[in-house]
């Protein structure tokens, strides 16, 4: 797939983007969860070679191909592995399947009720490899925890002002101000952070085009007038903690967004479970998470 393919890809298909970025911090805990326990692996190299093992074993099971999947957004050591003898991108790719690259590193101390992304220093090094490697886009998370005005506008800045950087390294921007779905005054906050995405939309450069990752809002379509915006090419949710099922089940009571989900794709497989057993599993997730997407 060339740029051009990429963008209507994600821009029409009918799925919902892979979120396999799990980096540094989370990765631990994310292969617990797959049953690899702390034992079965001594330092770095070796914890992301295990953590490398499983997104391998989900990019090439035949459900991950089957469509429904339309987008992949992977952390750097991902990127730089190898599937199936390929390049990750390009293993992707000719599954269907569009390559993003997590460019953060990390979030700074909360301050004004919100958490900034620590300072991207390794961005350009970074940006310039990502096209090297045939990736099409970028996502980068920040976190709001309380709806203080001054912290969400902190937020979006940052946010927009980073995305243009990488629009014009050539690659697409999906920006995330994540909302924490347990903050008590979610609803008021999202409508402050909506207010701040559309003055961050209008302020583009004439013809540019970003992707937003958000929280499932409280009251359902509360996003469509980003989805509806020309500088947007898609509009994709997070599952923010919430289990499959409640994911899908929030996910569907808002047409226009797609699920870009982590937890809600992974939070069955195990390492122990045979090819059968994890394609099943696996497709039955994807599956869920596809119908949610194209609902409405």
């Amino acid at each position: 797939m060339n740029t051009e393919q990429m963008t209507a890809k994600i821009a029409g298909g009918q799925g919902f983007i892979a979120a396999l970025d799990q980096s540094g911090g989370s990765t631990p805990k994310a292969l617990r969860g797959y049953g690899v326990e702390d034992s079965e692996w001594s330092g770095d190299d070796e914890m992301f070679g295990q953590i490398h093992a499983m997104r391998s074993r989900v990019i090439t099971s035949p459900c991950f191909g089957s469509g429904k999947v339309i987008g992949a957004i992977l952390f750097e050591k991902t990127m730089d592995g190898e599937v199936d003898g390929q390049s990750t991108a390009d293993a992707l790719k000719a599954r269907g399947i569009v390559p993003f690259i997590k460019v953060d590193q990390g979030l700074a101390d909360e301050a004004d009720g919100v958490q900034l992304m620590k300072p991207l220093d390794k961005l350009p090094a970074l940006l310039e490899k990502s096209v090297s490697n045939g990736m099409f886009g970028t996502k980068m998370r920040s976190v709001i925890k309380s709806a203080n005005p001054s912290g969400i506008a902190a937020i979006v800045e940052q946010q927009f002002a980073v995305g243009n950087q990488i629009a014009d390294a050539g690659l697409m921007p999906m920006l995330e101000p994540e909302y924490d779905i347990m903050a008590l005054d979610r609803e008021a906050g999202e409508d402050i952070l909506l207010a701040e995405i559309m003055k961050g939309l209008d302020a583009l450069p004439e013809g540019r085009k970003v992707m937003l990752k958000l929280s499932i809002p409280v009251n359902p379509g509360h996003y469509t007038p980003a989805i509806n915006h020309p500088n947007v090419l898609r509009v994709v949710a997070l599952s923010g903690g919430y289990s499959t099922d409640d994911a899908c089940g929030h996910l569907a009571s808002n047409p226009g967004m797609i699920a870009s989900f982590s937890r809600g794709l992974l939070q069955d497989l195990r390492k122990g479970q045979s090819d059968e057993e994890f394609d099943g599993t696996l497709g039955k997730a994807i599956d869920q998470i596809a119908s949610a997407s194209v609902a409405g």
